[in-house]
């Protein structure tokens, strides 16, 4: 390191470790050997770090350059704000009595969405917002409360004529944003006085402060150093200026570029140090989004010009720059200076050790990264870092190395929703909003930590059992439907004992505390779990995460809609991350941005290089216009683009590194990150050497199944017993047209079933429509009651509201049409003899059964077979080609007496169907027989034998012989795809060609 300057005048010592060299490693080969003289030299030695996250990697460094055993010095937290952590006790003494507390976050957040609402509510017009809107709103003010803080802004400053000025001149919604900014502020500003209270980053400006005094008076008799400190607050410049001119002090900053050409670094801008005392200190044409310009801003506001940082030097010997930082200072210039590219010689553009990889799609990109990991653990002591701000991203590769047993750790964490314990907290709050619908119920039921312990299996048996009474259209709201489904599906004895468990979910007011709803919700999830809730990291997290924010929420009285619970949490559980334990693989690392500042590993892959990822899209402040914000000294959104750019910056300096992206991710294409293609312009001819292949093709192999030969049609061969079956009504034409579906549903016996809270399907509207006749002729067929029964049934249904208002004109028109002729027919003498009744009969040894949506005998004494359709019924063709029998059938038993009551010939067969007839009118009845003018049906006299030969001959050739069940043995018939993706359907169905009609029956 140097020495004083040559006139003994202490100047500040401030140093630069360049980006090739890796901060920690750098920083602890300098300190060993300027402080570790004696046996307690080092731990004489303080260093101010900027989290605790750096604390572990500094100490990581420590070990790795000891050679021996050695005391650690003394490390302090400066704190990240970004990272939610506080001060070290170093910086917050108990000196500093005199300073007022900090004022709970949490409570803070909730107090302002009360005044919040006092403002909106009080002004004329004010639009109507929920508690979670509301929410949201208020912790974005005291977002950007604290960022006007940590600039030094006072809420004087926002009064000033300027900012009035500017604010005259704008759009009414930044003048009411600002202006509600400011009423809300003001009533903050008058509690925490009447509290004797402050905001945190406020207590934290003082607290700098009241370090920067006591060190300027008195310097400390050790020695201090501020080491990776980047934060460009005003307050926090002032302390490591102080740190800078101590005897014992200095200040190494990480990558600051030393040797970037001066007109370039004129070139991004002011940086908060504008050439008059009336221009904005953040100039409009500002690099904000160049590395070093964050960088910049804090030597300016520490006063300090860059002539004055030196190179961070290892035991006095000067190191060159190598090509790397050449290439890295050259690939981020600002815009005028980037067309010195046109002319940089190959040296100046070399990226010796960067690769780039560009893959298809995120799940490629993960296991391509995932291999690269692998190969450099087959290394010994080669460390591999992955650095990612794409959480899912992350969480795929953590997946992959899972299967070749690589414990990796994401140490930037999980949002608190996506763990287990959050997850099942969230279900509990989303049952209450949506009052015990299907899909949140059965997730909760299911969820991992419910019914845990000797009770599991028999819970999920029960659940199980549930979810398949709660398939289709959701039931009616509450507990009491769902006990109604509990018990038809045999679960009743165990709903008993879930019942009581949400309950007390159910019973609640409008409005009711924050504070009892957290408590309500604590009580159910023990109920659900026990004790497992609170186990383990996501456990801990969610409980201290309660804590918080019930006393906070009693404290501040606040009142909100449970049905707004579950917004309400999610918005504030998405703020809470939590971080596993220590106990990963040793030389695995998986960082976001934030944590991989000043980590080290011999390689490292940046992944998610696309837009709005890596960078982030920049968020413009919703309450303060950006033209406001620049007058106040706040730099603009785009600044974190800048330190996104400086984090890539640091990467670049590892040994080796790829630059990964994806071509497109799970919405569509995708646009590769700025610095990517920055990198690919820089580069130029030199492109095609640094590409990655080898882990993309090895990752393609992982998923490359040898190729196997075409699925064949499947034609099944059941045994002779396997066959016996009996046949329903409706089964018979199935069996005819698509032999294999029969034989997957009788013979195989698997059911498609509805999803649980499912639009309305076909079959459900005919079982609606079959349950309104039911009713209607159970009633006695009043005259005029069939409407009144329909919307009876449709409410018992609880059928959406939606749904209702399109379908009922069309029902209720068809309804009238039948009550009509139903009417009309009885007064000449027609009688119903059978109503939704089962029937049955054995012939041939064969059991055929079937219900009938109604038989009616006709004055002649014959009978008339009747079947609702919601929809078009089918064509006299199909019934004429023998795939639409099941009104003979029905005759056919009813001629055997299956049916009791309603024994008899029947020779009238009719569909009553509820759409739109040729005449216009809504239903209409349809005879599939040959007469008239009609040209095709079969002859009234020769129904029913047709229909028994039709019968003959599929037991002759399928259930009672040999004939095997040819999946769609008639392709160009309109069938169910229930079983499609079971036959393999769209393998095989192409070959068919030409002569999928001669294989029709």
């Amino acid at each position: 390191m140097p020495d004083r300057p040559a006139s003994g005048r202490p100047g500040p010592k401030v140093y630069s470790i360049a980006a090739h060299r890796g901060f920690a490693d750098a920083l602890v080969a300098g300190l060993i050997p300027r402080y570790s003289k004696g046996e307690l030299g080092l731990a004489r030695l303080t260093l101010l770090l900027p989290s605790r996250r750096t604390v572990r990697t500094v100490t990581e460094a420590f070990v790795r350059h000891s050679g021996a055993g050695l005391l650690l010095p003394r490390m302090v937290v400066v704190g990240d704000l970004d990272l939610d952590e506080t001060l070290g006790p170093l910086l917050d003494p108990l000196g500093a009595a005199d300073i007022p507390p900090a004022a709970d976050p949490t409570r803070r957040w909730l107090r302002l969405a009360h005044y919040l609402r006092e403002v909106e509510g009080g002004a004329a017009g004010a639009p109507a917002m929920g508690s979670a809107a509301l929410l949201r709103r208020a912790f974005e003010i005291g977002r950007t409360m604290d960022r006007l803080i940590a600039e030094g802004i006072a809420p004087i400053d926002l009064m000033s004529e300027r900012v009035i000025g500017i604010v005259g001149d704008l759009a009414g919604h930044w003048t009411d944003n600002t202006r509600t900014f400011l009423m809300v502020q003001q009533y903050w500003i008058a509690e925490l006085a009447e509290r004797g209270e402050i905001d945190a980053p406020e207590r934290r400006n003082r607290l700098f402060d009241h370090a920067a005094t006591a060190w300027r008076e008195a310097p400390p008799a050790y020695p201090v150093v501020a080491a990776g400190v980047t934060g460009a607050s005003p307050a926090l410049a002032r302390l490591l200026r102080v740190v800078s001119e101590m005897e014992q002090g200095s200040v190494v900053l990480p990558d600051l570029d030393l040797s970037l050409e001066q007109a370039v670094w004129d070139e991004l801008g002011t940086a908060g140090n504008p050439a008059q005392h009336d221009d904005p200190p953040f100039g409009g044409a500002d690099a904000v989004t160049h590395p070093q310009y964050h960088l910049k801003l804090l030597l300016n506001r520490m006063g300090i010009a860059r002539e004055e940082v030196q190179p961070w030097r290892r035991s006095g010997l000067s190191a060159a720059p190598p090509e790397r930082s050449r290439a890295i200072s050259s690939l981020f210039l600002p815009p005028s200076a980037s067309a010195a590219w046109v002319d940089l010689p190959a040296e100046r553009r070399r990226l010796t050790g960067v690769r780039l990889m560009e893959s298809t799609h995120p799940g490629e990109e993960a296991q391509a990264i995932a291999v690269m990991m692998r190969e450099a653990l087959e290394v010994p002591e080669r460390r591999v870092a992955l650095v990612t701000p794409d959480r899912g991203l992350a969480a795929r590769v953590v997946a992959h190395l899972g299967r070749w047993g690589i414990e990796a750790d994401d140490t930037a964490g999980r949002p608190l929703p996506q763990t287990a314990a959050g997850r099942l907290f969230l279900l509990l709050a989303e049952v209450l909003a949506e009052q015990a619908a299907p899909v949140p119920l059965i997730a909760l039921l299911v969820h991992p930590l419910s019914g845990g312990g000797e009770r599991r299996a028999r819970w999920l048996e029960n659940a199980r059992r549930l979810d398949l009474a709660l398939r289709g259209p959701r039931p009616q709201a509450g507990l009491e439907a769902l006990r109604a489904r509990a018990e038809g599906a045999k679960a009743d004895r165990w709903w008993a004992e879930v019942e009581p468990m949400l309950a007390p979910l159910f019973a609640l007011a409008d409005a009711e505390p924050l504070e009892r709803l957290l408590g309500l919700l604590a009580d159910a999830a023990e109920a659900f779990c026990g004790d497992t809730i609170w186990s383990g990291a996501d456990g801990r997290g969610l409980s201290a995460f309660l804590e918080d924010l019930r006393g906070a929420a009693g404290s501040a009285g606040t009142v909100i809609d449970p049905r707004e619970l579950h917004a309400v949490l999610r918005d504030a559980m998405d703020r809470v991350s939590v971080r596993p334990p220590w106990g990963g693989h040793p030389r695995v690392s998986i960082y976001g941005l934030l944590e991989a500042r000043m980590g080290r590993a011999d390689l490292v892959i940046c992944g998610g290089l696309v837009e709005g990822v890596w960078p982030a899209s920049p968020a413009q402040d919703s309450l303060l216009p950006p033209a406001v914000l620049r007058a106040l000294g706040v730099p603009g959104a785009d600044f974190r683009i800048g330190l996104a750019a400086h984090d890539l910056a640091a990467a670049l300096g590892a040994s080796e590194v790829v630059l990964s992206w994806a071509q497109r991710d799970e919405g569509g294409p995708v646009i590769a990150s700025r610095f990517v293609l920055r990198v690919r312009a820089m580069l130029g001819d030199q492109l095609g050497r640094h590409v990655e292949t080898d882990a993309l093709r090895l990752a393609r192999m992982l998923d490359d199944a040898p190729p196997v030969p075409p699925h064949p049609r499947p034609q099944p061969m059941p045994s002779p017993e396997q066959r016996r079956v009996e046949l329903a009504v409706t089964g018979l034409d199935r069996l005819r047209g698509d032999p294999y579906q029969f034989y997957a549903n009788a013979i195989l016996r698997l059911r498609s079933i509805d999803a649980l809270d499912a639009e309305p399907s076909a079959a459900w509207k005919g079982e609606v429509a079959h349950l309104i006749m039911q009713r209607w002729h159970e009633a006695g067929e009043p005259d005029g009651g069939l409407h009144a029964i329909a919307q009876g049934v449709l409410g018992e249904q609880n059928a959406h509201p939606l749904m209702r208002v399109l379908w009922w004109p069309r029902l209720s028109a068809a309804l009238e049409t039948f009550e009509r002729s139903i009417l009309a027919a009885k007064a000449e003498g027609r009688t119903v003899v059978s109503v939704e009744q089962w029937g049955s009969m054995t012939y041939r040894d064969v059991r055929i059964l079937g219900r009938a949506d109604r038989i009616d005998r006709k004055p002649d004494g014959a009978l008339a077979v009747v079947d609702y359709k919601t929809g078009q019924p089918p064509t006299g063709r199909r019934v004429q080609e023998g795939f639409a029998l099941q009104l003979g059938l029905i005759g056919l038993i009813a001629q055997d007496g299956g049916f009791p009551g309603a024994e008899g010939t029947a020779d009238a067969f009719e569909y009553w169907s509820m759409a739109k007839g040729k005449d216009g009118a809504m239903g209409y009845v349809f005879e599939p027989v040959l007469e008239g003018r009609k040209k095709s049906g079969i002859p009234r006299e020769d129904f029913l034998p047709e229909t028994r030969r039709y019968l003959d001959e599929a037991l002759n050739r399928w259930i009672l012989g040999e004939e095997p069940f040819t999946a769609r043995l008639n392709p160009e018939l309109g069938s169910y795809a229930d079983y499609d993706q079971l036959m393999r359907l769209d393998e095989w169905i192409t070959s068919l060609g030409g002569s999928s009609k001669d294989d029709a029956a």
